[in-house]
């Protein structure tokens, strides 16, 4: 019964807070960097403009998306599909090569999960005087510290969750709406929920995030192999661990190099103790690489006691780079990126779409002639206002009228009548018609357009 109750103990017991030390390194100099790059990113970008929209806007009631100097329509759906796909498989290799780097470097619950630590410690104080903080009683001074806190959180949060909408609804138009109390219901709750999110995930849950809700954690282990690079301690130089003065030779205490500070596991921001082995927790951050070098530097140790290593390096076989699930990874990214590449720079920025009238499969004229009716919907997918000449390339009996003539206005969608006619001896049934759509002004921008045209069958 105890056994169970333990186990249930377990199973519900609450874990403690994590309160990660501050380090200072190579590799937590490179963490800072990507979050200054990547949150300086994601705030700056929605005020550049770029060939005269905002850089990134993804304008849904408009059905456009403007991403540096492209405007994706929902007919070019397939090109935002790839890069998704394309970002996946970006994922898959980096994993593959480096195992977690992504989530100790770029994922946006590390980098959100910093910014708030940073804010935190200039706040509160280093790990010691938070720890003191919380545990103290409350006070006019902890109630002014925490409070001084949460205000520079949530003022954060707030402006992520404004950053976020400001990619779907022009960044400008945003603030504005906002100065003045007309922002839309829709564009309010997401401004909430986006910094609310912010707020929960990097504030208070933190590494519970990573540890229990994040599936990549989960199924990277299928893309690992004995070649991925993973942060491991060295078990046979660290063992038996112990603690010693500087003067002592571990050897001739029969101690390892590890000197049981635990400082390894003080500036883990998820809790781990990389002792014990690869663990699922671990984000790679290499956060306990710094503080032990800086460890073994004091006590005249070779550094490296915790490293980037592979498990065939542990082992002390050979790593290879190369190997095929790299190869093919490799092959695909290229192959999807120069094909992206391809297809968006040699896209037509003109799209043309013939409907049928289908009140009447075709209308006998008095003078002896045929007529099909359609109605023509254009979009002009360029920057500049085009003129459109329309012609039959391969039927030379027929002739086409439209009312208005087709003029559009950048990135204008127009509708027209298009009535086609033909003499009643051009031919029977059903005949293929390939009409070409071209600008008037240089250089010409041209589409051709297949449909069918109907005489009669007697």
């Amino acid at each position: 019964m105890s056994k169970n109750v333990d186990t249930d103990d377990s199973l519900y017991r609450k874990d403690p807070k994590v309160y990660p030390r501050d380090v200072k390194g190579t590799f937590a100099s490179l963490r800072k960097l990507a979050m200054i790059v990547l949150l300086g990113l994601y705030y700056i970008i929605p005020w550049i403009n770029w060939a005269g929209h905002q850089s990134v806007l993804f304008d849904l009631p408009a059905r456009k998306f403007y991403i540096f100097g492209l405007t994706f329509w929902p007919q070019d759906f397939i090109f935002l599909t790839l890069m998704l796909i394309i970002a996946g498989l970006s994922l898959f290799f980096v994993t593959a090569v480096a195992g977690r780097l992504w989530c100790g470097y770029a994922c946006p619950q590390t980098v959100w999960t910093e910014a708030f630590l940073w804010i935190e410690r200039l706040v509160e104080g280093d790990r010691n005087k938070r720890m003191k903080l919380d545990a103290s009683p409350w006070t006019s001074r902890k109630i002014l510290i925490k409070t001084a806190k949460q205000f520079l959180w949530i003022s954060f949060a707030l402006w992520t969750g404004f950053t976020f909408v400001g990619f779907f609804t022009p960044v400008r138009e945003l603030g504005i709406s906002i100065l003045t109390f007309q922002l839309g219901a829709w564009e309010v709750f997401w401004l909430l929920f986006y910094s609310f999110a912010t707020y929960g995930n990097a504030g208070m849950l933190r590494e519970q995030v990573c540890k229990y809700m994040c599936p990549y954690a989960r199924f990277q282990s299928a893309m690992f192999d004995k070649d991925t690079l993973v942060i491991a301690y060295s078990e046979p130089r660290g063992e038996p661990r112990g603690g010693r003065r500087k003067s002592v030779i571990p050897s001739e205490q029969g101690l390892g190099d590890c000197i049981s500070c635990t400082l390894c596991v003080q500036v883990c921001p998820t809790g781990i103790d990389i002792r014990e082995g690869l663990q699922i927790e671990c984000i790679a951050c290499a956060a306990c690489i710094d503080v032990c070098d800086q460890v073994m530097d004091k006590m005249g140790y070779d550094k490296g006691l915790i490293s980037y290593t592979t498990e065939h390096r542990i082992s002390g076989k050979e790593t290879h780079v190369f190997r095929p699930r790299i190869i093919v990874y490799s092959l695909l990214l290229i192959s999807l990126a120069a094909g992206v590449i391809w297809s968006v720079s040699d896209r037509v920025l003109l799209r043309a779409d013939l409907l049928r009238d289908r009140n009447a499969l075709y209308r006998e004229l008095p003078d002896n002639k045929i007529e099909n009716v359609y109605t023509l919907k254009l979009i002009n997918m360029d920057f500049e206002p085009h003129q459109y000449r329309i012609e039959v390339v391969n039927n030379d009996d027929m002739v086409l009228l439209i009312s208005p003539a087709p003029a559009l206005e950048p990135e204008e969608v127009g509708q027209f009548v298009l009535r086609m006619q033909a003499p009643a001896s051009a031919g029977k049934g059903s005949l293929k018609i390939d009409v070409r759509f071209s600008t008037m002004e240089e250089p010409v921008i041209e589409r051709t357009v297949s449909t069918r045209f109907l005489m009669p069958f007697d």
